[in-house]
């Protein structure tokens, strides 16, 4: 991408559930190949910034520690659903044009269902694909 002819992206990563022990930045904290994938991925991407959506805490910063969760949207029911992804986007609006910056969601569909439609220029390369073809999809795109 010639980040001089196009606008850089903000990259929205979900949490995955294989997490460190102890207490890390929130970059380090996750460690499964899924993750680690989609950070490489974005980093390709030379983004305007890389946030990551956390079933706990919401909105994060790279660099913003926290300590190892159990939490999930995945058994969530959709109103809970629904509140994470107004917290997010509220977020969102403090740090971002939701109408003019450009977004690419890296996540499932249970994180990105109700965020998605409220971002005006989203990119879901990922949407659709089981957990394994995501893996192959990030593979291919990053060379591995």
């Amino acid at each position: 991408m010639n980040s001089k002819n196009k606008k850089r992206p903000i990259v929205l990563i979900s949490c995955v559930k294989s997490k460190q022990t102890v207490p890390s930045e929130a970059q380090e904290l996750y460690i499964s190949p899924l993750f680690k994938k989609m950070m490489r991925y974005a980093l390709l991407l030379e983004p305007k910034e890389i946030l990551i959506l956390s079933a706990l805490h919401g909105l994060l910063d790279l660099d913003t520690v926290i300590s190892p969760y159990e939490k999930t949207l995945s058994n969530m029911k959709v109103k809970d659903r629904k509140e994470w992804s107004d917290e997010v986007i509220a977020s969102l609006e403090e740090r971002c044009d939701l109408q003019n910056d450009d977004f690419v969601l890296l996540a499932g569909r249970k994180y990105s269902e109700f965020l998605a439609p409220r971002l005006a220029h989203v990119t879901q390369p990922m949407d659709g694909l089981s957990q394994g073809r995501r893996l192959k999809w990030l593979n291919e795109q990053c060379h591995v």
